[in-house]
């Protein structure tokens, strides 16, 4: 599937820009499951690697990981880089939704 499919949905997609041996992206993972957990069928959450992907990487600017982009109908609705929490993404992701949910 072609990145530009993956992020035209009117689902919001989270994409996870990681490379394996980067120990902030390994440290994510767990709490990407729980948003994922939290945000159910409302979002879509994709990790990227970096390293296999690097002309996408560098298409989209992407210099250090892990970096998240928070796509709707292919437009960046957020982006941010570093460890970020549940909360916050979950936040992002119902505000995407036109919901104004604050995750337990």
């Amino acid at each position: 599937m072609k990145f530009s499919e993956i992020t035209k949905n009117a689902t919001p997609t989270l994409i996870d820009f990681y490379a394996p041996w980067c120990g902030p992206c390994k440290a994510m993972s767990p709490v990407l499951s729980e948003v994922a957990g939290a945000v159910g069928d409302s979002a879509k959450i994709i990790k990227i690697d970096v390293d296999q992907h690097q002309a996408l990487s560098r298409k989209l600017g992407i210099r250090g990981v892990p970096t998240f982009i928070l796509y709707k109908e292919g437009k960046i609705i957020w982006r941010g880089s570093g460890m970020q929490s549940k909360t916050e993404l979950v936040s992002l992701i119902n505000s995407a939704n036109g919901k104004q949910i604050v995750p337990a």
